[in-house]
């Protein structure tokens, strides 16, 4: 068995891809129309990561995707989580969950979808301003 990919409805596709590519750092690897079904796949990845996708799927005619918590979370190692929270930040993305224990943090994207983040291999060492920041909403 292999992993494919994750599935998240989305409800603005430009937002997302602003979010997921612009800020995030993930790259489009393919696009499909379906005209007939009404709706648009697109599946993002981590740069030479390629095999860990995520396939955005928008709905051309408006549905409502209350609070994405009940899906879960995408999770992706990062090789300094400091610096992808300072630099998600700096893009005005909320930091829900501060990785004050130098492995873990928690972002959202533009619907409620839960983005872990974790630290490649150890821990880093604990660091301001990270270790002081309280939680903001649901992670």
């Amino acid at each position: 068995m292999k992993y494919l990919h994750t599935m998240v409805r989305v409800s603005d596709l430009d937002a997302s891809l602003d979010f997921y590519c612009n800020k995030l750092g993930l790259v489009e690897i393919a696009r499909r129309e379906f005209p007939e079904g009404r709706f648009t796949l697109v599946f993002l990845a981590a740069q030479g990561d390629e095999d860990a996708q995520v396939e955005l799927t928008y709905n051309w005619d408006k549905e409502d995707y209350p609070d994405g918590r009940n899906f879960g979370h995408l999770a992706y190692a990062v090789d300094n989580i400091y610096d992808i929270c300072q630099s998600l930040k700096e893009k005005g993305v909320v930091i829900n969950r501060p990785p004050r224990d130098g492995r873990m943090a928690f972002i959202r994207s533009p619907d409620n979808i839960s983005i872990e983040l974790l630290q490649r291999g150890s821990a880093l060492a604990p660091a301001e301003p990270w270790v002081s920041m309280e939680n903001i909403g649901e992670w």
